[in-house]
């Protein structure tokens, strides 16, 4: 089968197209035909291995000390069922899934990808196509673990930081329209508009206005892009309000639920992933190019 290989960090050039070996499912596991994927930031970290001083010794242990462990990268997918182990009992060859490999070893960039039946995997929505679906899920259910911990109430004030990602253009949507807050959204200039129509009720301009310095206070404030350090962050914070970041508070939770979560609020019309760019999986050198400039509109998509 065809796959993205990345034998060494560096920049997206060290990504190349090459003939490996097709899996094959254990008795508990599906063999998924995948149809898209994504790049993601956390891609490109990988890849480049570009990652915060603070966790540089434990990242180099879990990615590779001296090239990367895990060749064929991508966290996120959508496609079909095309073969099943003997034990599988949760789904049957024809199924169209959305799923994420981050604990199963990557391995998105590929025609074919093994998950077990249990895993972070569940039947795709079914007004998704499958770039709509491969996109919706680490988004989508990042996002709705760390809106969760903020308890938030109809009517509360929550402001969002890094609006227009992956992560932020999903917490917007569930904030306001699940949730029935009103939503303040931080992003750059050029998103202004396009993160007004995925339901912000108030959008601030980062480049131009630091929002501690609006004189409003928040219930809940989400950073979703973790750029700001959290001790500026609560000065716009209520007594007693909560504060989220992103690496902090996505973890926890039944993510399985989750997932199937946020299936069921896309197929309501809730909420719905965003795609800024399309690509090739041949194109995956342009793609990382892209994402690496750190201005994408909620996500990339890959068409393998």
């Amino acid at each position: 089968m065809k796959a993205i290989v990345c034998e060494r960090y560096g920049p997206p050039e060290v990504l190349h197209l090459r003939e490996v070996a097709k899996p094959v499912p254990k008795d508990n596991e599906i063999l998924v035909r995948v149809r898209a994927t994504s790049v993601t930031i956390g891609d490109t970290r990988m890849r480049s291995f570009t990652v915060p001083r603070a966790q540089w010794l434990p990242a180099r242990l879990y990615l590779g000390l001296t090239k990367p462990r895990r060749a064929v990268l991508g966290m996120e997918i959508a496609g079909d069922v095309e073969a099943v182990g003997q034990q599988v009992t949760r789904f049957t060859v024809g199924d169209a899934v959305f799923a994420s490999t981050f604990n199963t070893n990557f391995g998105g960039y590929a025609e074919y990808k093994c998950l077990p039946q249990d895993g972070l995997v569940a039947l795709k929505p079914s007004n998704l196509t499958y770039e709509e679906a491969a996109v919706a899920v680490g988004g989508g259910v990042t996002a709705l673990c760390c809106i969760r911990k903020g308890h938030i109430q109809p009517g509360q004030k929550v402001l969002i930081y890094g609006a227009s990602g992956s992560v932020g253009s999903m917490a917007v949507q569930l904030a306001k329209h699940y949730l029935g807050a009103q939503v303040t959204a931080v992003c750059s200039s050029a998103n202004l508009d396009w993160v007004r129509a995925l339901g912000a009720d108030r959008v601030i301009d980062y480049t131009r206005e630091d929002f501690t310095r609006t004189g409003d206070i928040y219930d809940v404030i989400f950073d979703a892009v973790s750029k700001v350090p959290p001790a500026h962050a609560k000065k716009a914070l209520k007594k007693g309000g909560i504060y989220l970041n992103v690496h902090r508070d996505s973890d926890g939770g039944d993510l399985k639920e989750g997932l199937c979560a946020i299936r069921d609020l896309i197929e309501a019309g809730t909420i719905s992933p965003v795609i800024d760019r399309r690509y090739s999986l041949d194109q995956i050198v342009e793609a990382h190019r892209y994402v690496d400039q750190g201005h994408k509109k909620g996500n990339v998509v890959i068409t393998v």
